[in-house]
Parts: C-alpha cells; sequence; structure tokens
C-alpha cells in the first residue's frame, strides 16, 4: 500500500521517514518529496508498505501524531492523476510574457 505523509517537519529525511513505519511492518520505500531546483523538504512524503493490514494500522495510528512538534497527516495514497502539461502557449501566436 501506498500511504501519504503531510505536514512533516523539514528536517525529516527519507531514513527518519523509514522508521517512523518500520514498527509497523516492513517498508519497501520511503520518500520525502524535496523541490527540484533547492533539494530542501517540501514537508510531505510516501511511504511504502507490502503488508496492506500492516499499512493500515500505520495510518490509523500515526495518523495526527506529533513528530519533531509537527502534528502530520497520515493517509493512503490515492492515484496519480494524468494532468496536461503546462505550458505559456497563449495559442494566438505567441507566448504570455512573464514577468
Amino acid at each position: 500500500m501506498n500511504i501519504y505523509v503531510s505536514n512533516l517537519s523539514f528536517n525529516v529525511q527519507d531514513e527518519d521517514l523509514r522508521e517512523f513505519f518500520a514498527e509497523y511492518g516492513e517498508v519497501t520505500s520511503a520518500k520525502v518529496i524535496t523541490d527540484k531546483f533547492t533539494g530542501k523538504s517540501r514537508g510531505f512524503g510516501f511511504v511504502e508498505m507490502s503488508d496492506d493490514e500492516a499499512a493500515q494500522k500505520a495510518i490509523t495510528e500515526l495518523d495526527q501524531a506529533t513528530v519533531e512538534g509537527r502534528t502530520i497527516k497520515v493517509m493512503e495514497a490515492k492515484p496519480k492523476e494524468d494532468r496536461p502539461a503546462r505550458s505559456n502557449f497563449q495559442g494566438n501566436g505567441g507566448f504570455k510574457k512573464r514577468y
């Protein structure tokens, strides 16, 4: 099961996230999402657990838990939706200007 974790402290790293969930069962992956330009945490991440029952228990027990002074939100991750590519093209033969 893929789990979404939000409101993480910006100090939380992948390994910390893995440790939070490891006491509930096998964690197959844990990733804190970072800004692609600065490399700093964006305050959320994803955890994958192989056992759905253990994952559900982790969600129930960790949702609203306080980690590093912040109340985290834990839920089953929703599938990523296909979104159209963003573009600055206006369709009138030009691109809109960014100031």
